[in-house]
């Protein structure tokens, strides 16, 4: 039995991180829209504020708390901080990511791969465990939504360690969805695939950018607000029988041809 209409999350309390910008920003804003009461996780506590000062003067719920997803303590003690100051976790959004380039023969261990795997992989194991912890001791369920990538399915050269991240958090997405369902916990992933933001706008419009999204079947790059229905969608109880699902949103990027 559900508590709140389809497409709605009035009331619940909603945790994303990496949400001092981009994409985080955006699904803190989509979440707060449809009704939750957010807790915004990121490094930066000046931006978490503005973030929070913006989705407030909207006539939202936000709530700015510092956290260090590669940090275990840090994200134990952001989730109890979450949950004692909105309630009972309902719903988190595991966003925070980093990505950095270098050819295979050049990637140093040091400076490509271990900060990549340790934010996107083991960083979100660590948001995506307590939160389950938070949830079954509630035993009220919840939604964990684990931004993925279409790089964890397709290759591109110069990001190894994103894709290998980010294949490895599909892999977590699965188990978790299979061990955690008999408690009413459901996982799934996002995989979007080229998202314009803020970070990444200039590249679009330099030759290599182009040559990219023509590849898109949809020929145009995803926007930010193309994502806020999907992740409304499976943080709420519309889509209450789906779980352990990766749900490509690439523009047909994933299925076009080479």
């Amino acid at each position: 039995m559900t508590d709140a209409p389809l497409f709605r999350l009035d009331g619940r309390a909603a945790l994303v991180t990496g949400a001092s910008r981009g994409l985080g920003r955006s699904f803190a804003g989509a979440l707060a829209k449809a009704g939750a009461k957010v807790a915004l996780c990121a490094r930066d506590e000046a931006l978490l504020k503005e973030v929070a000062a913006k989705i407030t003067d909207a006539g939202g719920t936000a709530h700015p708390i510092v956290m260090d997803v590669t940090d275990q303590a840090s994200v134990i003690a952001g989730i109890a901080a979450a949950e004692a100051k909105l309630g009972p976790l309902r719903a988190v959004v595991n966003n925070s990511g980093i990505a950095k380039t270098a050819r295979l023969l050049d990637v140093d261990q040091a400076v490509e791969w271990d900060p990549v795997i340790d934010v996107n992989l083991t960083g979100a194991w660590l948001v995506a465990q307590a939160a389950a912890k938070a949830m079954a001791a509630h035993s009220q369920g919840g939604s964990i939504i684990n931004i993925s990538s279409i790089l964890g399915q397709r290759t591109n050269p110069g990001v190894i360690a994103y894709n290998a991240a980010k294949a490895g958090l599909d892999m977590v997405t699965r188990e978790m969805a299979a061990e955690l369902a008999k408690l009413g916990i459901r996982v799934n992933a996002l995989s979007p695939g080229y998202i314009e933001t803020d970070m990444n706008r200039d590249y679009w419009s330099t030759p290599p950018g182009k040559a990219l999204m023509a590849r898109v079947p949809m020929r145009r790059l995803g926007q930010e607000e193309d994502l806020d229905g999907p992740i409304v969608f499976l943080a709420s109880d519309a889509s209450a029988y789906i779980t352990g699902q990766v749900l490509g949103l690439d523009g047909g990027h994933s299925v076009g041809f080479i």
